[in-house]
């Protein structure tokens, strides 16, 4: 009865992300709206930038680090909710042949399952929430960097969301070797998994919510674009604002070109200032955080 029990769970994990779409954001094809950063593409032979559209979010994976190499969705209101979280899984959906990384690779490696899509950005359903505790989902993270400013810069987000924003996000690793609890490493999870020197995140925030498909066209000289690069690193703390840089800075660090659907005409002069917006003072972090998603020793 035990193993029946086990093997119905197990089914349960991987059942939702196969499920109906319920919304605008619960389609690949609106994650990507406004651009394919890396050109990946969905040929598995391309394993170093494999381009992976689930229903909830779309991203490029990169077999050799066992990572994504970015991660791209569109967030509104309508994508908040309480759905509950769920533990971390493999990625069923990729090719044979790729590495399945799982939840042990991260087990005592005093560095945080860091999301890049957050579950709390999918929470309108347990579908949805499921589907951002996929593996491929998932980097390692300095506790520092997850349970603070990155946290602090999700919570940002969700809350221009609930203004009725629509925000464009792409996140991802850079570079090589972190600092986690038990100092510096380069690869955990028996060298499975790479371990990155700096977390990213590229953010459009666009006025109103209607459909992906006219989005590009509401790109104007104004729109906000918020960009960030921190150190994966201990010494990280609540201040995300801090880290903010010109969108410009991370398209150097990564080789990526973000959101090129819209008029170079248009989106290049806002990817070469660094938002200013004056940003309320960080506070502690707080239930429901990514402290819930933190390492086990």
């Amino acid at each position: 009865m035990r193993t029946a029990t086990l093997a119905v769970a197990s089914a349960l994990l991987l059942w939702p992300i196969q499920q109906a779409r319920s919304g605008p954001n619960d389609d690949p094809d609106a994650q990507m709206a406004l651009g394919n950063p890396s050109k990946a593409t969905t040929d598995p032979r391309h394993k170093s930038n494999l381009l992976v559209k689930h229903p909830y979010f779309a991203l490029s994976y990169n077999n050799e680090t066992g990572t994504p190499n970015w991660v791209s969705w569109r967030l509104t209101r309508d994508d908040l909710g309480d759905a509950r979280r769920v533990p971390f899984h493999p990625d069923g959906s990729l090719p044979k042949g790729f590495k399945r990384i799982t939840s042990q690779d991260y087990s005592g490696s005093g560095f945080d399952r860091g999301h890049l899509c957050p579950h709390s950005d999918r929470a309108h359903s347990h579908e949805a929430s499921n589907a951002t505790f996929l593996m491929s989902n998932i980097i390692p993270q300095a506790p520092a960097v997850n349970q603070k400013a990155w946290n602090e810069l999700e919570v940002y987000c969700r809350q221009l969301a609930e203004e009725g924003k629509t925000l464009y996000i792409v996140s991802g690793p850079a570079g090589r070797g972190g600092v986690g609890l038990d100092g510096a490493a380069e690869a955990i999870g028996d060298g499975r998994v790479a371990v990155p020197a700096k977390c990213w995140k590229v953010v459009l925030v666009l006025d109103g919510v209607g459909e992906p498909k006219d989005d590009v066209g509401k790109v104007h000289r104004d729109t906000r674009f918020i960009a960030v690069i921190m150190p994966n690193t201990q010494d990280v703390g609540f201040d995300w604002a801090r880290y903010r840089v010109p969108v410009k800075e991370v398209e150097e660090l990564t080789g990526y070109r973000f959101f090129d659907k819209v008029p170079a005409r248009v989106i290049e002069p806002l990817k070469r200032k660094a938002d200013d917006t004056r940003i309320p003072r960080s506070r502690p972090p707080r239930r429901g955080t990514n402290q819930e998603d933190s390492h086990d020793r």
